[in-house]
């Protein structure tokens, strides 16, 4: 089977996996229809849509490409276990993980956290930049979910919430 673009080929099934994911997860709540919409009207289509969308960029990748096909490049480490340990970082952070001893350290710690790991995920990448936007994003968050929405969540570290 020859395919015109691997990329095309792989995301497309990527995009079905999750889409069918979604929809099959949401199933187990009241879908309703579109004039009384249950808890799972959204997810499930939503995942549909995922879907449909996977189908039609699974297709297009046995259609005309580029000579030689688009190939899928080397897997980027680098990237890859910098961002998602940002996201696990920021988790933990913001609640802690009370079976190991890791108290919540709030919104605003777990923002740099994140902020500072994400991105050590590029090549050539300045701390001073990343406390920077860091800075912005945590007051931007702050004013977003503390004050506009009232959220109840910590915002600084243990020690300093007394």
């Amino acid at each position: 089977m020859a395919f015109a673009s691997q990329k095309d080929f792989v995301s497309g099934l990527m995009f079905m996996a999750v889409g069918g994911a979604f929809a099959w997860g949401a199933v187990n709540y009241e879908i309703g229809n579109a004039a009384r919409m249950g808890p799972g009207y959204f997810p499930f289509m939503l995942g549909l849509i995922l879907v449909l969308l996977g189908v039609l960029v699974t297709f297009n990748a046995f259609k005309s490409g580029p000579p030689g096909g688009d190939k899928i490049g080397a897997l980027a480490w680098r990237p890859l276990v910098f961002i998602l340990g940002a996201n696990l970082l920021f988790g933990a952070l913001l609640v802690g993980i009370p079976a190991f001893g890791l108290p919540a350290f709030g919104l605003i710690v777990a923002i740099f956290g994140l902020v500072i790991m994400a991105g050590y995920a590029r090549e050539g990448a300045k701390l001073k930049e990343s406390v920077i936007l860091a800075a912005i994003l945590a007051a931007g968050s702050y004013l977003a979910f503390v004050k506009l929405l009232n959220l109840q969540f910590p915002v600084l570290p243990w020690f300093l919430a007394n």
